[in-house]
């Protein structure tokens, strides 16, 4: 029978990932790790310190009555008496007989310890949510006039829906296998799995599987299933249904990958198990789950185990058994939540670490690179096979006029001729992109924008330095979170996912934002109530601007509530109450073609009706501006005439007479009405000339010059120009780009983008980001507006998709190269000189998998020698103190050209090289002004900071230049530690330099090491 121990166990085991044994990345394989010590703790040092504490409350009285209950017997045996007879002993043993069974209290408090541990833990993430009673919840709130809350509020959401969506793993050189997920369907009513359901992945029976080229496509769905139904079950049925499927050279390479428990365990049934593990764990990270649950356990005890009511019915025993039970459910439960609080501090810790640069290149168009470069160029395969692909230069004719065209390889001519060609420095080796750093001058000035393949957290946080408020428009088209767009969830909480998701980036991207900038996102129905109640939180309600309804579907999409959805949102926000106005969008071809005349400034015009029409235009409303006009007819002179203003008739006394010619002109409407000028009377007298009548059938109206507002019109909030549809110009942009209409779902129109920056007021040297770049509209948009105006916007893209490589970089790509497209190929070739650069950075998950757990001998022989001490040392310091080497090891910047982490892609690990010196550029925000090489050992960074600090950086090799190689180098150079050129010199290693303490108490010469350290968090 289980009794409430076993009950306990096991709901810790859950809970401390003992039960995903094998579950080998992430967390878990760092959980392996640990598990002797884990399970060591629980079962031999803390669940039996239980019984301890409830015979410390009790222990005394039951000795004493005891031994007092023994010499009563023995007196009565003494006296030749029976020993029940006597009073004193039947007494004696009916006090024994109230004080609580310990066994039964260990129980109780096995039970609650199981039951308050079980319910806020959920398939490998601690929901938040505090039951005031039985099915009813608190919400944390502070008086708020309109609270938003959601259950997933103190969370970092850390899953991605690319993670979900697909996954790749090679079998050898020539044969690939891809898990893709078909639909990730929804329920209606707010996708919550209704009765005895949960999502769970199943093999797609109407297509499982297909060989396209080398990849072997395995489908799957993720949808409401039986919660009868494990999914265990239901991947055992999807390896038996697919292995008469799978063609014979995939099958044989899908062959035994045994374990210790499943000796007939294939490689297909591991890496089903693997992407399902990996998409059903881990969804969250808890901001502060050690006092969460404090409180919780607070409230817990004080709601459901201590009965204060009960306490007068009870007697003195009873209670001390309550409080020793209520003491042992505490310190127990405290003790379990510190070392909780530890593992998901220590993924915090991880999760919030800023992430290295795993690859730094720069995509930049000929005709900035200098022509001593032209013949490496000419001779790299690799970079004609990407133009050939991309810009399909092998179909350029030759040059009438020189005769150069398309050969391999290509000639220095042809390079000349082609200046807009974009080179990407992926192809060609690190001393060529060093070189030709060095060989233009200010080159980081001249890079347009900025590519980040990352999760974007990550990116947002790895820019918060170099970026801080830079940022002069935020644009994001997140996820919709409707059925063809959603993010992925595992439970019911689908829009508390989505929110955590949304609230977290928008809140990191706020701190780029300048005083005076715009956020602009995206979304339609789904979410936009949330998503607007959320926005408030962040900017204020008051830095509300205004909600565009963007017509971006003319045709309607069906619903199945029997609606056509025409629209998106397209939500403004202020960063601050700083903004003084937003921008304005161009007139329209037929607004302009109203303002058919031209002043003596050479500003167009149209003539406008005089008389007001709008609000407030009758007379009672504005009485000083009902005023006659006169008109000449025969001169067709226009004048004001001499009046006074009378309080007392609250009206014009006119203090002259007509003349004969002259005809008095009022703001009197075709059907009587008694209406006002939209001037009052200085106004029309100061400037005559700006006036005219004219004869409108058989009365004269006045007219006024409107000039057209040459910097644009107010933004309306309804946007329906035909331009905006996503269908005609975003997915026939990317056919026209690409050739292929599925390159990318649901782009949008590069014209909806362009419209809603200049919204936001991006002038000609205005910073843009989008960090849910998908098919990268937003650059495409950025680098439209500089076309059409010369401006040097730029875009800071971020995207972590597979389809980084595949769209989004060479979106930017082509449309440097040329402005029109057709089936994938450029129907002009006038691109524009450009320059980008391109990061990849390191990923929570790579962070994890190169994470590894060391501990000394020396530490194995302390935690031996007191339990105390151990217990102390595994509930708050072993995750931080054994992996500290791996976390941040000096050793990598020994050599800092040679550092190497693990980075996965597709599912395989593979050695990568890590670009330390680009990572503490962005983690000292340096604006980089001069880089060199000083042969193969020596890198040397000059810039300042946002803050105006000049900063020199000397990178070294230390097993080549050893200090005394760095002091000779540096007299060669001419750098000096004691001059003032620089403000800060940053060195790795330890060295002999001269130090000087700053003004601020910091040192001039400051280790790599310990600024990278710190920076990193």
């Amino acid at each position: 029978m289980t009794t409430n121990y076993d009950k306990l166990i096991a709901v810790l085991k859950e809970v401390f990932m003992l039960d995903k044994a094998e579950l080998d990345f992430g967390i878990y394989r760092i959980m392996n790790q640990k598990r002797a010590d884990i399970t060591q703790f629980l079962q031999q040092d803390l669940v039996p310190q239980v019984k301890t504490i409830l015979a410390q409350n009790g222990s005394g009285d039951r000795k004493a009555l005891e031994k007092g209950l023994d010499d009563a017997v023995k007196q009565a045996q003494a006296l030749g008496m029976e020993p029940d007879a006597v009073p004193k002993v039947k007494e004696l043993r009916a006090q024994l007989a109230d004080i609580p069974d310990l066994t039964a209290l260990e129980n109780d408090v096995f039970s609650g310890l199981a039951q308050f541990f079980k319910r806020y833990f959920d398939n490998g993430d601690f929901i938040s949510m505090r039951r005031y009673k039985r099915d009813v919840y608190a919400i944390p709130y502070e008086g708020e006039e309109v609270k938003l809350h959601w259950a997933n509020a103190d969370q970092y959401y850390i899953k991605t829906a690319e993670y979900l969506k697909h996954y790749r793993f090679r079998l050898d050189d020539t044969h690939h296998v891809s898990f893709d997920l078909l639909e990730a369907s929804t329920e209606q009513n707010n996708n919550k799995a209704q009765g005895d359901k949960e999502r769970r992945f199943a093999l797609c029976h109407d297509r499982p599987l297909e060989v396209i080229g080398d990849t072997l496509h395995i489908y799957f769905t993720y949808e409401p299933t039986d919660k009868k139904r494990k999914q265990d079950e239901l991947l055992t049925e999807a390896a038996d249904q697919l292995k008469p499927l799978i063609p014979a050279d995939f099958l044989s390479l899908l062959a035994l990958s045994p374990t210790e428990k499943n000796k007939n365990r294939t490689l297909l049934e591991k890496h089903l198990r693997d992407y399902t593990a990996r998409n059903t764990f881990d969804y969250f990270i808890h901001k502060d789950l050690g006092g969460f649950l404090r409180r919780e356990l607070d409230f817990y005890i004080k709601n459901e185990v201590l009965f204060l009511d009960d306490l007068d019915t009870v007697d003195d025993r009873q209670v001390l058994a309550q409080l020793a039970k209520v003491r042992a459910l505490r310190q127990i439960g405290e003790k379990i939540i510190q070392f909780l609080a530890q593992l998901e501090d220590f993924q915090k810790r991880l999760w919030l670490k800023k992430k290295l640069v795993v690859d730094s290149q720069y995509c930049i168009t000929l005709d900035r690179v200098p022509e001593s470069f032209y013949d490496e160029i000419a001779q790299n395969e690799a970079q004609a096979d990407e133009w050939v692909r991309l810009f399909a230069i092998d179909e350029l004719p030759p040059d009438v006029v020189v005769g150069v065209g398309y050969s391999r390889p290509l000639t220095i001519d042809f390079l000349k001729q082609h200046q807009y060609l974009v080179l990407d420095t992926g192809f060609f080796t690190e001393e060529f992109k060093s070189k030709l750093i060095v060989e233009i001058t200010d080159f980081e000035k001249h890079i347009d924008g900025l590519i980040i393949n990352s999760e974007n957290f990550q990116a947002l946080r790895f820019l918060q330095e170099r970026y801080y408020e830079q940022i002069r428009c935020v644009y994001v088209d997140p996820p919709y979170n409707a059925a063809a767009s959603e993010i992925m969830y595992k439970n019911e909480f689908k829009h508390s996912s989505w929110l955590s998701m949304i609230v977290d980036r928008v809140e990191q991207s706020k701190h780029l934002m300048s005083e005076q900038a715009i956020f602009c996102i995206t979304i339609d129905d789904y979410e936009y109530h949330r998503l607007q109640y959320m926005l408030g939180e962040v900017f204020g309600e008051e830095n509300y601007l205004a909600t565009a309804l963007i017509r971006n579907n003319p045709s309607g999409r069906s619903t199945v509530k029997g609606f056509a959805v025409n629209h998106e949102y397209a939500a403004f926000f202020a960063k601050s109450d700083k903004l003084t106005e937003v921008g304005r969008l161009p007139h329209s071809e037929q607004q302009i073609e109203r303002y058919d005349e031209v002043d003596q400034n050479g500003v167009p015009f149209e003539w406008e009706n005089f008389r007001k029409s709008s609000a407030d235009s009758n007379r009672y409303d504005r009485p000083k501006q009902f005023f006659p006009i006169y008109f000449n007819k025969n001169t067709e002179a226009i004048r004001v005439p001499d009046m006074r203003w009378s309080d007392l008739q609250n009206s014009w006394v006119i203090n002259e007479q007509v003349t004969e010619s002259e005809i008095p002109i009022y703001p009197i409407n075709s059907s009587g009405n008694q209406k006002v000028w939209q001037y009052g009377v200085d106004r029309v007298r100061a400037d005559l000339t700006e006036f005219k009548v004219k004869l409108q059938g058989d009365s004269y109206e006045v007219y006024k010059k409107k000039r057209i507002n040459l910097s644009g019109i107010l933004p309306r909030t309804w946007w329906d120009n035909p331009l905006y549809s996503a269908r005609d110009n975003g997915t026939a942009a990317i056919t026209d780009i690409f050739g292929d209409k599925q390159a990318f779902s649901f782009p949008k129109s590069v014209h909806a983008v362009s419209d809603s920056l200049k919204v936001s007021g991006v002038g000609k040297e205005s910073i843009i980001l989008d960090y849910f770049a998908g098919s990268g509209t937003t650059g495409h948009a950025v680098i439209n507006l500089n076309r059409e105006d010369e401006g040097k916007r730029k875009y800071i893209l971020v995207e972590m998709g597979e389809y980084f490589d595949t769209v989004t970089k060479p979106r930017i790509q082509k449309v440097i190269y040329s402005k029109d497209w057709r089936d994938g190929k450029p129907l002009g070739r006038q691109g524009i000189s450009h320059c980008f650069k391109y990061l990849r950075l390191e990923s929570y998950e790579d962070t994890l998998n190169n994470l590894s757990l060391a501990r000394t001998a020396q530490q194995e022989l302390a935690l031996g020698g007191s339990a105390q001490f151990r217990e102390g040392y595994l509930l708050r310091y072993m995750l931080d103190v054994e992996s500290r080497s791996s976390l941040f090891d000096v050793a990598r910047f020994r050599n800092p050209f040679a550092c190497y982490i693990d980075v996965t892609r597709q599912n395989e690990r593979t050695p990568t090289r890590v670009d330390l010196v680009e990572t503490f550029n962005y983690l000292i925000g340096l604006v980089v002004e001069g880089q060199y090489t000083s042969g193969p050992h020596i890198r040397v960074v000059t810039g300042q900071t946002l803050g105006g600090v000049k900063t020199l950086i000397i990178w070294r090799n230390q097993d080549e230049v050893d200090n005394a190689a760095l002091n000779e180098w540096l007299q060669k150079s001419g750098y000096n530690p004691r001059d003032r050129e620089f403000d800060r010199i940053y060195v790795n290693g330890d060295n002999h330099l001269e130090n000087l303490r700053r003004d601020d108490e910091t040192w001039k010469v400051t280790l790599i090491e310990e600024e990278f350290s710190k920076r990193m968090g």
